[in-house]
C-alpha cells in the first residue's frame, strides 16, 4: 500500500534518481523498481512528479538549480527511507546550443549550477549517510561522450560534463579505502528530450541574430533544434541501453569505473587514443 504522495512503508535497496521527469531517469526509474529497488524518482517541477505518482512511482521535486529545493528534497528522501541510501544516480541534466562567443557569463553559471552544482550538493550530503552505512553505497553519475570529446555548439554544456568526469575521477580516489563505489555512465545519443528541452535556454540567452554565427544558426542549428519528426539520429537507441549499464553499475559486485553506452561513445574513446589532435578535429568538424 502506498501513501497518498506515492511513499511506499517498506525496507528494501533504496536508490535516488534525478532528473526522472522523461528519457533517460524516467526509464532508470521504472527499470530499477521492476528489480526490486526502492527508487526514489525526483524531478524539478511538481506537475512530473503528479505524473509519476499516477505511474505508480515514489517522486517528489528535487530542483538542482535550487539549493533550498536539494535540502528539502534529500530531506525528504531520508524521512521515507529511514535515513538510509543504497544508490544516488545524478541524472538531471540540460543543455544550450551557442557559440562560445555568444554565451553569456550568466548563461554558463546557470548551466553550472544544474549541471554540476547541484549534483555536487546532492553527491556531498548522500556520501554522509553512506559512510554511516556498513554496506557503503554507490554514486553514479550520468556524463555523456560529450565529457572527453568536445563538439562546437555545445561548449555549455560539454563544460560541464568535463568537470563532471574530473570531479568524479578524484572522488573515485577519494573513497577508495571506503566501502562506496563512484561510477560513470557515459552515453552518446540516446533517445530523450534533451534537444525539446534545450530550446528555451537557446531562446533565453543566445542572439539567433550574432553576427558571426546567425546564418549558421538559422541554416543548421535552428532546423534540427526545432525537429519535431521523431527521426533518430545515426546510432540512436533507447533510454533501455542506459538502464541495462546503471543495472550492471548498481548491481554488480565488481562494477566497472566507466561504462560507454552506444558505438559512437566507443568509437570516440578509440580514436581519441589513436588519432593526432588536428585530425581528430577535422572528424569532429563533421558532426
Amino acid at each position: 500500500m502506498t501513501g497518498p504522495d506515492g511513499a511506499i512503508p517498506v525496507a528494501r535497496r533504496t536508490l535516488l534518481v534525478t532528473g526522472c521527469s522523461s528519457g533517460i531517469g524516467h526509464h532508470a526509474a521504472h527499470g530499477l523498481g521492476q528489480r526490486g529497488w526502492r527508487v526514489l524518482a525526483t524531478c524539478r517541477k511538481r506537475e512530473d512528479c503528479e505524473r509519476l505518482r499516477a505511474e505508480g512511482l515514489e517522486s517528489f521535486p528535487l530542483d538542482l538549480a535550487d539549493p533550498t529545493s536539494i535540502e528539502a528534497g534529500f530531506g525528504r528522501a531520508m524521512e521515507r527511507t529511514g535515513g538510509r541510501l543504497d544508490a544516488l544516480f545524478n541524472n538531471g541534466a540540460y543543455a544550450m546550443p551557442g557559440a562560445v562567443e555568444d554565451v553569456p557569463v550568466e548563461a554558463m553559471r546557470a548551466i553550472f549550477e544544474t549541471n554540476f552544482f547541484g549534483w555536487h550538493d546532492l553527491t556531498r550530503r548522500a556520501l554522509r549517510v553512506m559512510r554511516g552505512q556498513a554496506q557503503g553505497g554507490r554514486v553514479v553519475f550520468n556524463s555523456s561522450v560529450l565529457g572527453f570529446t568536445g563538439l562546437r555548439l555545445r561548449a555549455p554544456y560539454v563544460s560541464t560534463k568535463f568537470a563532471l568526469e574530473g570531479y568524479a575521477d578524484v572522488l573515485r580516489l577519494e573513497l577508495m579505502d571506503s566501502p562506496i563505489r563512484v561510477i560513470l555512465l557515459e552515453p552518446g545519443p540516446v533517445t530523450s528530450r534533451i534537444r525539446q528541452n534545450a530550446r528555451e535556454h537557446y531562446e533565453r540567452w543566445i542572439d539567433r541574430d550574432s553576427p558571426v554565427w546567425g546564418a549558421f544558426y538559422r541554416d543548421t542549428l535552428e532546423p534540427r533544434l526545432y525537429d519535431d519528426s521523431g527521426t533518430k539520429d545515426r546510432f540512436e537507441l533507447g533510454p533501455e541501453a542506459t538502464t541495462a549499464k546503471l543495472i550492471h553499475a548498481l548491481e554488480s559486485s565488481a562494477p566497472r569505473d566507466r561504462y560507454y553506452v552506444t558505438t559512437p561513445t566507443y568509437m570516440a574513446a578509440y580514436l581519441k587514443r589513436l588519432l593526432p589532435g588536428r585530425l581528430m578535429d577535422r572528424l569532429l568538424m563533421q558532426g
